[in-house]
């Protein structure tokens, strides 16, 4: 039996663009991440989702980020080491009203001084948005 919930988890990797066998690193995880995103994401994969030590090349990268994480370019520079020529950032930040939620300005000035464009926005989960990140010459194709 499949429970209602899980088509709106598989849903939640279809509009994250990731597809079954793509390597997935998740960076900032704690204890207030959403666990049904993560348990969803990693059943579609069919992976675990690898931590910020792996040394693989990475197709997606989800960055968990909340206000006084640090410096967020700093972060997207880090992130975008492993990446795979074609992959992304999907940058996860609390919603507005949560605790350590990132104005989207905030997100907007770092992308840029990392060689990296913002194409979209969505709605991750009830407490989690996502904001998409490709390197600046893939946006423009």
């Amino acid at each position: 039996m499949v429970a209602a919930g899980d088509a709106d988890q598989r849903s939640v990797a279809e509009r994250l663009g990731i597809k079954p066998d793509m390597v997935v690193q998740e960076v900032g995880w704690d204890e207030d991440v959403d666990e049904d995103v993560r348990t969803a994401l990693e059943e579609h994969t069919g992976a675990d989702l690898l931590d910020e030590d792996a040394d693989e090349v990475i197709d997606v990268v989800l960055l968990w980020w909340r206000d006084g994480d640090g410096d967020l370019g700093d972060a997207l520079v880090d992130a975008r080491a492993p990446l795979d020529e074609n992959g992304i950032i999907w940058v996860l930040t609390p919603k507005t009203g949560q605790p350590g939620h990132v104005e989207p300005s905030d997100i907007a000035e770092a992308v840029p001084t990392v060689g990296l464009s913002q194409t979209s926005n969505l709605s991750l989960s009830e407490a989690w948005a996502a904001t998409r990140l490709v390197p600046r010459s893939k946006s423009r194709r």
